[in-house]
This record gives C-alpha cells, sequence and structure tokens, in this order.
C-alpha cells in the first residue's frame, strides 16, 4: 500500500513539473513574441471596415486621416494607406489611410462657372474634366465673335452662366451653348427712312452689322440723321448672311419718300 501511494505521488510530481514546463514555455513564447516584426497587408480597394477588422486581428491600427470623393466609386474604399502593403514592422503599428467619400463633393456655382463666358469651350473641357465633371454641347447660337466659345452654361435643366448659390455636385454633368458664325440667310431688311439708332438696333436684332456709314452733308448728331440709302439695297427677295454688314448713307433731313 505504501509503494502503490509512492507510485502515484511520484506521478503526480511528474505531472506538475510538465505543466510547470508547459506553461514556461508558452511565457516564453509570448515573450519572445512580443515586439515582432510582422509583414504589412496591402488593404488597397479593401472596404475601410473589412480593412479594420483584419488589422486588429494582426495588432495593427488603422486610422482614416483623409477622404475624398471618387466619381463611378462607392463610399468607404481605401486608395492609399501608409506604412504600403508588403512593409515589415513592428505590432501595434498604426496605420494611416485615404478612403473615398460616400457623398460627392459640392463646388458653388459661382466658383465654378466664373470668367467662362466667351472661353474657348475645348480648353474648358479639358479642365473641367480633370477636375471629374462630364461636359457636353447643348446647342450653338450665332456670335460675331469666334466659333466654339461659351455663351451658356447649363445644369441639370439651369442656365448657371450667371447665377449664384447652385450647388454642383463633383462629377456632374454641365452643358453648354457655344457660338457659331456660319449661320445661314436672311432677307436683307429695309433700313431707309429709319434713323440710324434705330437701323443699327433693327441690324444687331437681325444678326447684321453697320457698315460703313457715309453722310450726305455735315451732320452734328449722327444718331438721329436718316437712312436716305443702303448697300447691298432691299427688296426683290434678296438676302444677305447672317453676320455681314450693311453700308449705310444719312442725311439730316429725312428723305421725301418717307412722309
Amino acid at each position: 500500500m505504501t509503494k502503490q501511494r509512492f507510485l502515484i505521488h511520484l506521478v503526480l510530481i511528474a505531472l506538475f513539473f510538465i505543466l510547470v514546463l508547459f506553461l514556461t514555455m508558452q511565457w516564453l513564447k509570448s515573450y519572445t513574441n512580443h515586439g515582432q516584426k510582422l509583414e504589412l497587408p496591402n488593404y488597397i480597394g479593401q472596404k475601410i471596415d473589412d480593412a479594420i477588422d483584419d488589422a486588429n486581428s494582426n495588432t495593427f491600427e488603422i486610422i482614416v486621416n483623409d477622404s475624398i470623393h471618387k466619381v463611378g466609386q462607392p463610399g468607404g474604399l481605401i486608395l492609399q494607406q501608409n506604412p504600403k502593403g508588403g512593409s515589415i514592422v513592428k505590432e501595434n503599428r498604426k496605420i494611416y489611410v485615404m478612403v473615398t467619400k460616400h457623398k460627392a463633393d459640392l463646388v458653388m456655382s459661382e466658383n465654378l462657372t466664373a470668367n467662362l463666358y466667351g472661353q474657348d469651350f475645348h480648353m474648358i473641357k479639358s479642365r473641367l474634366e480633370n477636375q471629374e465633371f462630364k461636359t457636353e454641347i447643348k446647342a450653338t447660337k450665332y456670335d460675331r465673335g469666334a466659333p466654339n466659345h461659351i455663351l451658356e452654361v447649363w445644369y441639370e435643366g439651369i442656365n448657371i452662366t450667371d447665377k449664384k448659390g447652385i450647388e454642383i455636385k463633383k462629377g456632374g454633368k454641365l452643358s453648354f451653348v457655344l457660338s457659331k458664325n456660319d449661320e445661314g440667310e436672311l432677307e436683307v431688311p429695309n433700313l431707309v427712312c429709319q434713323s440710324l439708332a434705330e437701323a443699327t438696333l433693327l441690324l444687331d436684332f437681325s444678326k447684321l452689322s453697320v457698315g460703313e456709314v457715309i453722310p450726305f452733308d455735315d451732320i452734328l448728331d449722327q444718331s438721329n440723321a436718316f437712312v436716305y440709302k443702303q448697300e447691298p439695297s432691299s427688296g426683290g427677295g434678296k438676302r444677305i448672311t447672317m453676320g455681314s454688314s450693311i453700308k449705310l448713307f444719312i442725311s439730316k433731313d429725312k428723305p421725301k419718300a418717307c412722309n
């Protein structure tokens, strides 16, 4: 009986030493691995929530230090990280990331469309598309200036050329009305018997212009002088190209035929 107890005690002592040895080895392993260097995963392209979960399981900490809107991409995607994926770092390393925004940035109309009127469309198109705005040509209008220059800017059905306080989403579409100077022809207007001021207004309305003005006599106030002749003359179905000019002959007295 004494021998049996001795064997039991011996086995218990052996088990105790085995347990102590196992615990000691585990502690040494943990102590040795503390502060060890690890390879950093590449989180670019991953959702921020998934990346945070993975980083936490690897003793890393993800910190969002910047966010930007990217057209066509959902919010919460990691675009950049520092340190880069594959870097060898210590435990508990902080990883700084840039993510995509869920909502588009807003730009005020006065900041975007200022000084666009009269600018070459193709130059502006390149600049706006670099800022991730979409562009399209809505229409063209006759203008005496150079072609393909901006006359109007539209956004979501609103003419914002000279409007303030309108919020424009980054990535939104801007529509443009451009100038053209190759409009068709129209019938030559009859300017005889009108004052020079009246004739000038009519020509401007008709997308024509006053050419050379030739006075018949000494005229102090040409704007109130009367047109007694024009070149080209009107009538007979004569037509003239828009943008052309008409030579006017004026006199201080109203032609008798006009009475």
